[in-house]
């Protein structure tokens, strides 16, 4: 919370420092999944190791993040997601109608967003792990418990949805992020780099900050642990590799 001399605070936390880590983080590893491809015979990686560790990585922390939406802090919960979809339907309309309150952390229709960007990543992510690059060299860690036709469906929608829900889904996030902070003069890319936002009125808190859970750093750490044991756990435990 900032302040200064003799004057209230102008601003409040937000977001806690583990969802604004988890955010930007997963924006690089998905960045650098793509170039990793798109560049392997360049990078000298043939066999994809670079990208199959990214695609482990990104699947680590999306299981990180859904364990965070129900110990994290208040404005990371996941909440009733039933409720999120009313409330969606109601500020769509408000926003429709140029009446749409202001939200301290996503506003109903950001939390789509959100489950949608997640769900698609985890999809794709699951494709992955059955996937086999294009020169049959290599695949992902539990491609060998598919025949040909399973690598091959697994590949097709592999890409697919990284082509035409991913994209698309990340675009609309990207422009309605752009929208908010350069036209309707709501900081929400500053906030998640900060974690702040400005003091004023919000839909859904009733006065100060968010609440922020104690220790939020180790409560962090140790969801990364259980996201790590579930994710390569489950690997091993029906029987695929990593390389």
């Amino acid at each position: 919370m900032e302040t200064s001399a003799g004057s209230r605070a102008t601003t409040v936390t937000a977001w806690d420092l583990p969802t604004r880590l988890c955010h930007w983080l997963l924006l690089a590893l998905i960045v650098s999944a793509w170039v990793s491809v798109e560049y392997s015979e360049s990078l000298d990686d043939e066999l994809l190791v670079w990208h199959r560790w990214n695609g482990l990585a990104i699947l680590t922390l999306l299981v990180w993040r859904i364990l965070w939406g129900f110990v994290g802090s208040q404005t990371s919960r996941f909440g009733n997601f039933s409720s999120h979809l009313l409330r969606a339907v109601r500020f769509g309309r408000d926003v429709i109608a140029n009446r749409a309150p202001r939200y301290f952390g996503h506003n109903p229709l950001g939390w789509l967003m959100v489950m949608a960007l997640i769900l698609a990543l985890f999809a794709q992510a699951a494709f992955g792990l059955f996937a086999v690059d294009d020169n049959d060299l290599t695949g992902g860690p539990l491609y060998r418990l598919l025949d040909e036709a399973g690598n091959k469906f697994a590949t097709r929608w592999h890409h697919r949805i990284f082509e035409y829900v991913l994209l698309p889904l990340a675009s609309v996030h990207i422009v309605a992020n752009l929208y908010y902070t350069i036209v309707k003069r709501e900081p929400l890319i500053q906030a998640m780099l900060t974690g702040e936002k400005p003091v004023g009125d919000y839909a859904d808190i009733d006065e100060g900050s968010a609440v922020v859970v104690k220790s939020p750093l180790l409560r962090a750490f140790v969801c990364l642990v259980a996201a790590k044991l579930i994710v390569f756990g489950s690997i091993f435990a029906i029987g695929g590799t990593l390389f």
